[in-house]
């Protein structure tokens, strides 16, 4: 039988949780001075004043570059707790894994053949 009671501790730290930023928030709202000029309104580059426009358009190549390391980034961190308890969890759970990484290598030749890992 399903007992709602058992996650009171997991709705409190939910809650929680989501309180203190949004607090944190409000409360730096209310107390920051509010101060509009010139001076805030421009982009800060070191120190050194701005030349040229901020608004610079990047490649898409930079974006799908990190987006398959942010990807195979990940992996490596589903990957390292199964590592770990690798003796324990058996057979299943090793044949779980292989498939997971035979699709992230099916990804990466994937993005490999569209170019998406090429600099020129």
């Amino acid at each position: 039988m399903f007992l709602l009671y058992e996650y009171d501790i997991f709705w409190a730290f939910l809650i929680i949780s989501s309180l203190i930023p949004i607090l944190a928030f409000f409360v730096s709202g209310v107390l920051a001075p509010i101060n509009k000029g010139p001076e805030k309104l421009s982009s800060y580059e070191s120190g050194i004043e701005p030349m040229g426009n901020a608004w610079l358009q990047f490649r898409i190549r930079y974006y799908m570059f990190a987006l398959v390391f942010v990807v195979f980034d990940v992996e490596t961190v589903f990957l390292y707790p199964w590592a770990m308890s690798f003796d324990v969890l058996g057979i299943s759970v090793f044949v779980e894994a292989l498939i997971f990484v035979l699709i992230l290598i099916v990804g990466l030749v994937y993005a490999w053949r569209k170019g998406a890992l090429e600099w020129s």
